[in-house]
């Protein structure tokens, strides 16, 4: 056992437990810490043969144990548990060593304790780390954010701890200073809450108007994710679906709640696009679904509420409703991308991040939730045109949803007449439209706000900014 560690962990709940079980099966020493010692000594008792552990039962100990300049990765929870850390081991350390932060932290505090921590010399790294705990322990994707400096030092254990996508690229990119990180894994949650909620409509479109089972579904997800939907989520969707309950036999799906979860990413993306006025309706509509699913008591008031019932299909009318199905998924899925990306290059053009969107969408192609095939595809659209202002710009995607949109449109239809709720599709489909519209509401919109309040409007046809005096004589004059 070495008396000197290469990188620390302290915080060793499963995640970080497993990041600090993934270093040392890559050859590095690990100083590893717990506020409660007893979870330090369990891990080396149990996973102590898998490499090079240095424990450490005081601050001051594994600080102690760590090579300059050192390493020290938190691996708690976000909020005021991170910073209750970081005030109790950054007066232990040393100009130029580095505090990583690899929980899921909001970007802003990351780029407040960046801020702070840079004053007395200590780099402050806010890194993203996707993959849940079997990504921590066989490759994560990651996110780091930080000074150039620190990369320079870091990056290189990252790479090696990190997933590896088809090409043996690792999955890990400096994404640019202070907040950059962070901000970039928030984006990815978001996504991936689009993603997940987009399936479920799929599956519930598959189950309530085409009249397939739970297995049945398993087999046309498995059968989807050999072709261009191949994906993580797509994977374990099929194997969700062909689960049977043991305790009552039936489909696994059927005995669980249909109120879901969620830990605050996503709200975030949301949040932060309002303030960017980027809009990422497909994530905002994922949000309120899963938000919506929890109000059991409004639920419950409104299941007598008039609408059509779903009549399921018979079985040639079910299968050609199938590969429409697929169709409106992968448009949909596109443009949920699109918003996301969108949101990316946005926050990285308000705070001069200069986040490369070719280089994140290459390390998402393994280790994380959202990793999927067509990844390759958007790297390649960027790569192709660094200044691509939409995945939708890009030829080959334009192409995809123009053969898409009949069957995309023909699905939605359906889901109104057969009155099965569908927010994602029909909020993608929405942007989409409203993308390609010559003219849009919104010259109504600004007459309307010229008329209660005075707030001016812009002419198509000369410069400058105009109000017209309503309810006089309506005459106009320049603002």
């Amino acid at each position: 056992m070495s008396t000197s560690a290469q990188i620390g962990v302290t915080g060793l709940a499963v995640m970080g437990r497993n990041l600090a079980r993934n270093f040392a099966r890559n050859g590095y020493a690990v100083a590893v810490h717990n506020r409660t010692p007893s979870r330090t000594r369990e891990l080396v008792r149990d996973f102590g043969d898998e490499g090079d552990f240095v424990p450490a039962e005081s601050p001051e100990e594994f600080v102690a144990a760590l090579e300059r300049p050192r390493r020290l990765i938190i691996m708690v929870k976000a909020g005021d548990p991170t910073d209750a850390v970081i005030q109790e081991f950054a007066p232990l350390l040393e100009p130029g060593d580095m505090i990583i932060d690899g929980g899921n932290a909001h970007f802003a505090d990351t780029r407040r304790r960046e801020r702070e921590l840079r004053e007395r010399g200590i780099h402050f790294v806010g890194t993203g780390i996707s993959g849940g705990e079997e990504g921590a322990l066989h490759g994560p994707s990651i996110m780091p954010g930080g000074s150039t400096e620190s990369y320079a030092s870091l990056g290189p254990m990252l790479e090696k701890i990190s997933a590896k996508a088809a090409d043996g690229a690792p999955c890990v990119t400096h994404c640019g200073p202070d907040g950059a990180g962070h901000f970039v894994k928030m984006v990815h949650n978001g996504i991936e809450y689009a993603d997940m909620q987009l399936i479920g409509e799929a599956y519930q479109l598959l189950r309530d108007v085409a009249g397939y089972s739970p297995a049945q579904i398993a087999e046309i997800f498995r059968t989807w994710n050999t072709g261009r939907l191949d994906s993580y989520l797509i994977e374990i969707t099929a194997e969700v679906l062909a689960h049977v309950d043991a305790r009552t036999g039936k489909p696994f799906v059927d005995v669980v709640l249909d109120r879901a979860e969620q830990k605050g990413t996503g709200r975030w993306t949301v949040q932060i696009a309002l303030d960017l006025g980027v809009p990422v309706s497909g994530i905002a509509e994922a949000v309120f679904a899963r938000s919506l699913s929890g109000h059991a008591e409004l639920r419950a008031a409104s299941r007598e509420l008039a609408g059509p019932v779903a009549q399921p299909m018979g079985e040639k009318a079910a299968a050609a409703f199938a590969d429409q199905v697929e169709q409106a998924l992968y448009a949909s899925k596109i443009v949920s991308y699109t918003q996301g990306f969108h949101e990316i290059t946005a926050g990285s053009e308000e705070y001069g991040w200069n986040v490369d969107p070719g280089a994140v969408s290459s390390i998402w192609r393994g280790g994380c939730i959202i990793r999927a095939a067509f990844l390759d595809r958007i790297r390649a659209a960027y790569d192709t045109r660094p200044d691509l202002p939409s995945l939708l710009a890009d030829k080959g995607f334009a192409e995809e949803i123009a053969a898409a949109q009949d069957d995309w449109r023909a699905v939605l239809v359906a889901a109104v007449q057969q009155g099965v709720p569908t927010p994602g599709f029909s909020a993608a489909l929405a942007y989409y439209d409203a993308l390609r519209a010559d003219r849009l509401p919104a010259a109504l919109t600004q007459g309307q706000r010229d008329y209660f309040g005075a707030h001016t409007y812009r002419r198509t046809d000369v410069e400058g900014s105009f109000h017209t005096l309503w309810g006089q004589d309506r005459s106009e004059v320049e603002a």
